[in-house]
Formats: structure tokens, C-alpha cells, sequence
């Protein structure tokens, strides 16, 4: 029991430590994420959650551009709800999830740095790998981004946690490890298809754990020293005693794979060898080797994208050399270390080419890898392979002698604290470009419009592309985007009074462009003659091509009523007329050359002159 107790009291500062770290790191992001907002994707996910109830097939197995991921959906409907398009939801979201993903690492890491190892150096090396997590840019811009967070973190918590129960599984046998570590698979699949690595990922780490400690197989004898098993060996050693893990691993792998192929559509594969090498060199040279230094020091943006990683070219090539010196250096000083950087290099390699092949192409922008946004999860990885250098045994005694000598402890504190401020001046600078943003200046200046709407119904129209895309199509509609804050009534397909929304949110007067006209019709004194059930066709000055139009009906009714409008080609819109002289403007999708005017209630007498079709645009 004191032996218990002198172990719990010797590890007891590393962790409170570690948890200090922690919290450190939630302050930071906590600045980083209230200085950003809802940025695109974001915008669908409050769409999504405000249209379809939370458990609804509509919501959890929606294709999100190729990406099936029901409990994003689910922590978008419950963020959503009570407070839509408050932006401190999200932000309590993220740093929930950061909060979770930053302890997984650290639990990690006490399972693979020992109390003592062979050097005797004690777990306070642990806190190098953690600092590099939590405060290395290369998860920053994937934290950012609300929409990319729900993807990002849920996978590097499953990572650290699945990494962690496979390496106790194997120590010690217990199924509590089998269930979970198949649980939070789980989970981490329903936030983000990625995860299927997860599984691959813990395996690799768990066979190289115990070749770099150089643990022998069960069985072989305790007498004299024990030889050191090979890398076969320890596979082989992994996948029997991991057994349960992993078979419960692919049944899931394999049940989630038909349930993603039955939802998420075809999507078109890019092969162009040019490409590849001109995303690769971007995602690796330019983003993940120089966020190792804390880099990139330098970010660029135009809007509306996300800033990208932009370091100098003679920064690459300097980060690159210390690289390739780190790996000598540690080749050099610990044993069976060249796996490590092996699975590091092939991890950085083997998460690419789904990207590549998925968003690649001829007119890709190589900036899209630079973003970092699909690379948040090589942090783990780097942290899980530093760890197990850190756990490798000296080639020599003398080596073990010099990794103990005081000078040598502080060159690596002054490393570490050069990196933590490195990576510090990288997180303001990216923070001081992230928080420009479009989106907050519309969605504050059409709170304010709504306040002081006087109930005249908008038609619709597209969100400006800097605010969301127009692929997402109908998804960047105002009746989708702003339906969350939106007052009762605020949309229609008809109005009395031409109305927009501007790039910047406020709600002007517009007119229609005459893009077509209405040609003057057959009746003297009253142009087309609408007094029954039958349709009447207004003829235009010339076809249209389907698209949204905007129909200006100059009219005069004997009596209030109902109409029913379409184009020669497309659906009908019921329209509400007044008594009298009047105008109403009517939104329409179709083509043709005629618009068709039935009407909707039995004894009224509409005659409609000409007017514009075409383009509704401001100020005109």
C-alpha cells in the first residue's frame, strides 16, 4: 500500500501538470474561437437542424457533400434550438470537444511513456509530446471551423482513446479495453467517416510499442535475458492478444460500410498524377512540416476562403533540413526507431490521397491543402510516435549516460519553450486573419432589419456567395439560411412591395430588370382578361431560360382574390390579389415564353397590363 501510494504521489505533479497544460491550451482556443463565426458549412448545418426534427432520417443520413456524419447533425439540432445562429453555442461545442480530445492525448500518453524507462528519465518527458498537441498550429484551423471541429476533434479523441485501450488491452487482457475502445469507434465514425483509420492507426501503434520496448512473447522463458522479438513477432504478438479489439473493429468497419454506401451519392475520383504532387507538396512542404517547428509563421487569405499556411520558401527547406536531422539524430541515439518515422511518413501520406483523389482536380487550388483542415489528425499520430521515441531504449550506455547530463535536459527545455512560442506567434497571426468576416457583418445587420420589419414578406433570393456558396444550391436560399431568426411570414413567392436583402444584410427597395416584358394584350382598356377557371397565356417579348425570375403584374381586380402564376415551363404559384389598381410581384422557376394566369377564386375579373420579368436587383 505505501508502494501504491509512493507511485500515485510520484506521478501525481506530471499530471496535475499535464492538466494545467490543459486548460491552457482550452483558454487559447477559447480566444481563437469567439474572435471567428459561422463560416459556410456552418450555415447548412443550422440550415439542416432547423428543417428536420433530430432523430428524422432527412437529418442523420443526410450526404453532406460526400461526409455522413449523424451526430454532427444531432450537436448542430442541439445547439441550434435553443439559441439559432448564437454563435457562444458553437464555441462551448468546440471547446467541449477540444477539452475531450486534449485528455484522450493525455491519457495516451501515460500509457505509453512509463513511470520510469530504461534511461531513467522519469514520465515529465511526457509533457513534451503533450505541449506539441496542444499548442501546435497543425489542428488549429480544423478548431476554427464549427463545421470542421464536429469532424476533427471527435476523430483525434477516438484516435488518442482507441490508441490507448489497444496497448492496455494488450498489457493486461481485460475486456473493458474490447468495449471501449469499440464504443468510441463508434462514435467517432458517426461524427466523421475518417475514423475508419482508427482502428489501423491503434494497431500500428500497439505492435510498435512493443517492439520499440522490446517486451518478449508470452511464454518465452523469465530465465537469463529475455531476447528482443522482431517486428513480425510483435504483430503477430498484437493481433492475437488485441484479438477481440480487432474483430470488433472491422464488424463495425464493415456494417458502417454498407450504411455509407447506401447514403452518401457517387462521387467523381480525380487520377491526375500532376495534381497529386502539386497538393502533396502543398499539404506536406508547406503545412504539416513547418506546423512540426510551429510554424508556418505566415498565413494568407482572400475572401471568402480560409486563411492558408504561406511559409517562405527558405523557411520549407530549413524546416525540412531539421527534420531530416531530428530523424538522424534520434536514429542515431535509440533503437528501432526507423518504424516510427516510417508510420509518421506513411500516416502523412496514406490520409492525403482520399482528399486528393475527392477534392483534386484541374481546377483545385493547392491553397485547399494548405488550409490544414483535413490534416488536424496527424497531430495524434506525431504525439503517439514522439512518445514511443521517447519510451526507445539507448543504443549505448554512454548515450543513456548523455541523455541524463543537465545540459542536454535544458537544450530540450529551451526547444520546447522555442516552439511553444513559435506556435504561440502562429496562433495570433492565423486568429487576426480568421476573424474577418462577411457573415457576421449580414447576420447583424439583418437581426436588425427583422426588428424593425413591418410584415411584408420577402421573395427569395441567394445569400451573397461570401457568405455560403452557390453549389450548395438551394441550400444558400434566404428562406433556408436565415429561416432560423427569421420572423413568421417573412418569405413568400409573392409580394406587394419589391424588397432585398443586401451583401451586407440590410433590406432595401429593388426593382425588376426588364429582362423580358410582357407584351400588351389583346383586350383595349384591359390587356389579358382573367375571369374564370380557364388558364390565360401572357406572352413574353422573347424566351427564358429556366432559371428563378421575378414577374412584375400590373393589374386591376374587381374584388380581393387568389390567382394561380406560372411560366410556359414550371410549377404554378398562388398569388393574393387586391380590389383595385395594383402591383404584386410573384418569384417563378421555369422557361418558356408565356406566363399562364388562371384564376383562383370563382367570380373574380383580373385584367393585367404590361411589366417587366427578369432579374430582381437593388436600387433600380
Amino acid at each position: 500500500m505505501v508502494a501504491a501510494g509512493t507511485r500515485r504521489a510520484g506521478r501525481s505533479p506530471v499530471l496535475v501538470i499535464a492538466l494545467v497544460l490543459v486548460a491552457a491550451q482550452l483558454v487559447l482556443r477559447g480566444w481563437v474561437a469567439t474572435r471567428g463565426y459561422f463560416y459556410w458549412d456552418d450555415l447548412r448545418l443550422v440550415g439542416l437542424a432547423h428543417e428536420f426534427p433530430p432523430w428524422s432520417p432527412e437529418l442523420l443520413l443526410h450526404d453532406h457533400d460526400g461526409h455522413f456524419m449523424p451526430l454532427a447533425f444531432v450537436t448542430a439540432w442541439v445547439v441550434t434550438a435553443p439559441a439559432p445562429l448564437r454563435w457562444a453555442g458553437p464555441v462551448l461545442t468546440m471547446l467541449v470537444l477540444q477539452g475531450a480530445a486534449a485528455l484522450a492525448v493525455v491519457r495516451m500518453l501515460r500509457v505509453l511513456v512509463p513511470p520510469r524507462n530504461r534511461t531513467g528519465a522519469r514520465r515529465w518527458v511526457l509533457l513534451v509530446p503533450l505541449i506539441v498537441y496542444l499548442f501546435g498550429p497543425l489542428t488549429l484551423p480544423a478548431f476554427a471551423w464549427w463545421s470542421a471541429a464536429l469532424n476533427a476533434l471527435p476523430l483525434q479523441f477516438a484516435l488518442a482513446w482507441v490508441i490507448a485501450d489497444a496497448v492496455l488491452l494488450i498489457r493486461t487482457g481485460r475486456g473493458r479495453y474490447v468495449i471501449s475502445g469499440v464504443v468510441v469507434l463508434v462514435l467517432g465514425l458517426l461524427f466523421f467517416e475518417k475514423a475508419v483509420v482508427v482502428p489501423f492507426v491503434a494497431f500500428a501503434v500497439a505492435t510498435l510499442e512493443r517492439y520499440v520496448s522490446g517486451t518478449p512473447r508470452a511464454g518465452e522463458a523469465a530465465d537469463g535475458p529475455a531476447p528482443e522479438p522482431g517486428l513480425r513477432a510483435c504483430a503477430g504478438s498484437v493481433l492475437c492478444a488485441g484479438g477481440r479489439l480487432w474483430l470488433g473493429s472491422v464488424l463495425v468497419l464493415a456494417g458502417w460500410g454498407v450504411v455509407y454506401a447506401l447514403v452518401v451519392g457517387h462521387t467523381g475520383l480525380d487520377i491526375s498524377l500532376v495534381g497529386a504532387r502539386r497538393l502533396l507538396h502543398s499539404a506536406t512542404s508547406l503545412g504539416v512540416v513547418p506546423t512540426m517547428f510551429g510554424g508556418p509563421w505566415v498565413w494568407e487569405r482572400w475572401l471568402p476562403s480560409t486563411p492558408w499556411a504561406a511559409p517562405p520558401h527558405w523557411v520549407v527547406g530549413a524546416c525540412w533540413a531539421g527534420l531530416a536531422v531530428l530523424a538522424v539524430v534520434s536514429s542515431w541515439l535509440r533503437r528501432r526507431v526507423l518504424p516510427l518515422w516510417l508510420l509518421l511518413a506513411g500516416y502523412v501520406l496514406a490520409v492525403q490521397v482520399p482528399v486528393i483523389l475527392i477534392r483534386g482536380g484541374p481546377n483545385t487550388a493547392a491553397e485547399l491543402m494548405q488550409s490544414l483542415r483535413y490534416l488536424a489528425d496527424i497531430a495524434v499520430v506525431i504525439v503517439a510516435a514522439a512518445a514511443l521515441l521517447l519510451r526507445a531504449c539507448p543504443r549505448t550506455e554512454r548515450v543513456a549516460g548523455l541523455e541524463s547530463r543537465r545540459w542536454v535536459r535544458v537544450l530540450a527545455l529551451v526547444a520546447t519553450v522555442a516552439f511553444l512560442v513559435s506556435s504561440l506567434y502562429t496562433t495570433v497571426g492565423f486568429t487576426r486573419s480568421w476573424q474577418l468576416s462577411p457573415t457576421r457583418t449580414y447576420f447583424t445587420n439583418v437581426r436588425a432589419a427583422w426588428a424593425n420589419w413591418d410584415g411584408t414578406p420577402l421573395l427569395e433570393q441567394e445569400v451573397p456567395w461570401m457568405v455560403l456558396t452557390p453549389m450548395v444550391h438551394p441550400g444558400n436560399l434566404i428562406s433556408s439560411v436565415l429561416a432560423p431568426i427569421a420572423p413568421p411570414g417573412a418569405f413568400a413567392t409573392s409580394t406587394p412591395r419589391l424588397r432585398m436583402i443586401t451583401d451586407d444584410g440590410r433590406i432595401v427597395d429593388a426593382s425588376v430588370w426588364w429582362n423580358r416584358r410582357i407584351l400588351a394584350g389583346p383586350e383595349p382598356g384591359c390587356g389579358y382578361r382573367i375571369d374564370g377557371a380557364r388558364v390565360v397565356a401572357l406572352w413574353l417579348d422573347g424566351p427564358m431560360l429556366a432559371h428563378g425570375w421575378t414577374a412584375q403584374l400590373n393589374y386591376f381586380a374587381d374584388r380581393d382574390g387568389r390567382i394561380t402564376v406560372s411560366m410556359e415551363h414550371g410549377d404554378a404559384v398562388t398569388v393574393p390579389v387586391r380590389g383595385g389598381a395594383n402591383t404584386v410581384f410573384v418569384h417563378l422557376v421555369g422557361s418558356g415564353q408565356v406566363l399562364r394566369i388562371g384564376s383562383h377564386t370563382p367570380g373574380l375579373n383580373l385584367c393585367v397590363g404590361v411589366g417587366p420579368v427578369g432579374v430582381a436587383a437593388f436600387g433600380r
